[in-house]
């Protein structure tokens, strides 16, 4: 049997919430500064229907972080603020919804 997606109505396989979800999205990235100097970089604007737990992982792999998701930012350890552009276009996101502070 074939799995229907509850927002389309299209096979799971032929889908594409995910897709416009990355599209229509406007992305901020900055870095905060906290206790004893720490810099983390912080990923809001992502939706829940972009799999912001799938894209958390594949962004602590590549940068070599740790990090978390949270109530619908990415938190990631360390100053990733100029890598974070080229890598959230690698995912699908368009590079003119992606805004550095």
């Amino acid at each position: 049997m074939i799995d229907v997606c509850n927002q389309c109505g299209l096979p799971k396989d032929l889908c594409v919430c995910e897709t416009i979800a990355r599209e229509q999205q406007k992305i901020m990235v900055k870095i905060e500064k906290r206790k004893f100097g720490k810099k983390y970089t912080i990923i809001t604007g992502i939706k829940k229907e972009a799999n912001i737990d799938e894209i958390t992982k594949k962004l602590k792999n590549k940068f070599a972080c740790g990090g978390t998701s949270k109530s619908g930012y990415i938190e990631l350890q360390g100053d990733h603020k100029l890598r974070a552009k080229a890598a959230l276009a690698e995912l699908g996101f368009p590079e003119e919804t992606v805004e550095v502070e």
